[in-house]
């Protein structure tokens, strides 16, 4: 795209559905380079990635020639894929509809690509819905509660059916 100047860095967060601690420890590195490789692919710079069992954190700079929309769909789309041709579970594995996108300036970086790389010690501390709402409340951004993810404390364990996606 001739003439199109941006420095766009947005922070992409995603949940497993059911939220399910599916990522295991066992393929996570494969995964999150695998995931890099498709970010890239698209043009737009990793900054850093670290997935969960249960949710994904990624920190891209991002082109403005593809929506993020696109690209998370892109994104988890390919990865559900790749996990299911990789044969790494023997349960079904999907993403959650829905995601977070959070924008910071160049000189947050820093702190935002440590705190992604670090969520293990941050989840000690607090869970993924605590962590999530924060971030809602500290982008002041309005939601309703019945659009956001499924909590696995909110889910009857004995009903499948209660394992709808949002």
């Amino acid at each position: 795209m001739a003439n199109v100047y941006s420095q766009l860095y947005i922070q992409i967060v995603f949940a497993v559905k059911g939220r399910n601690s599916l990522i295991k420890e066992s393929f996570r590195d494969e995964l999150q380079k695998y995931m890099t490789g498709v970010v890239r692919e698209k043009g737009h710079k990793l900054l850093a990635i670290y997935c969960m069992p249960d949710h994904t954190h990624l920190l891209i700079g991002l082109k403005p020639d593809l929506s993020i929309s696109e690209l998370v769909q892109q994104v988890k789309t390919s990865s559900n894929k790749f996990i299911k041709e990789k044969k790494f579970l023997k349960t079904k594995f999907e993403w959650q509809k829905g995601y977070g996108a959070f924008s910071y300036s160049k000189s947050a970086l820093d702190t935002v690509v440590k705190y992604v790389l670090n969520q293990p010690k941050h989840h000690k501390k607090r869970t993924f819905k605590e962590e999530y709402l924060l971030l809602l409340k500290k982008f002041e951004i309005e939601y309703n509660e019945k659009y956001l993810f499924e909590w696995i404390e909110d889910v009857d364990q004995n009903n499948p059916s209660s394992h709808a996606t949002y």
